[in-house]
């Protein structure tokens, strides 16, 4: 299993997330953002990410206040700057939008353990199915992504998860 909690295993990937190493390292994104336990998810660690995938980075706030000012101070100069709070599942979350390159960032932040967000959740058990599967279903995924599907949407389609695909993906045995 790949130890997702670095970004090392991307300097041995494929072109797009060779590239996404390059522009997190050489800005230091991640580390700018340990006080908050930043880990990479989503579609470009997993290889199902589609031309216009962003860089999700979830983080671990325990201070919301704090985490607000400080991703506002790193990341405002950024092109395309924006910071929002909202309400996700019932958890207080934040997030921060900026362009880098030829990337589009997303930091994500909950008071919740970086592990236990979902989006971490989520990729850990999509990249379970992967492994357990053959390459056109990985293909299969991109194809519906690039048709609109959401990723897990996507996944809950190929796999006939019937209801919530959130939910349900969780809670999904290999």
């Amino acid at each position: 299993m790949i130890d997702f909690s670095t970004i090392e295993y991307l300097k041995y990937g494929n072109e797009r997330q060779i590239l996404a190493y390059e522009i997190l390292t050489k800005n230091k994104i991640l580390e700018v953002l340990v006080e908050f336990d930043p880990i990479l998810v989503g579609t470009i660690p997993i290889n199902i990410d589609i031309e216009n995938s962003d860089l999700d980075i979830i983080c671990y706030w325990q201070n919301k206040n704090h985490f607000v000012e400080k991703v506002t101070s790193l990341f405002k100069n950024k092109s395309d700057f924006k910071i929002r709070e909202t309400i996700i599942n019932e958890k207080e979350s934040v997030i921060g939008n900026f362009k880098l390159d030829d990337f589009e960032i997303e930091i994500f932040g909950q008071n919740i353990p970086t592990k236990n967000q979902n989006g971490y959740r989520h990729m850990i058990i999509e990249h379970q199915i992967l492994e357990s599967r053959e390459e056109n279903f990985r293909q299969e995924i991109i194809k519906l992504k690039q048709n609109g599907y959401k990723t897990e949407p996507a996944f809950a389609k190929l796999l006939g998860l019937k209801s919530d695909p959130y939910l349900e993906l969780l809670n999904y045995k290999i």
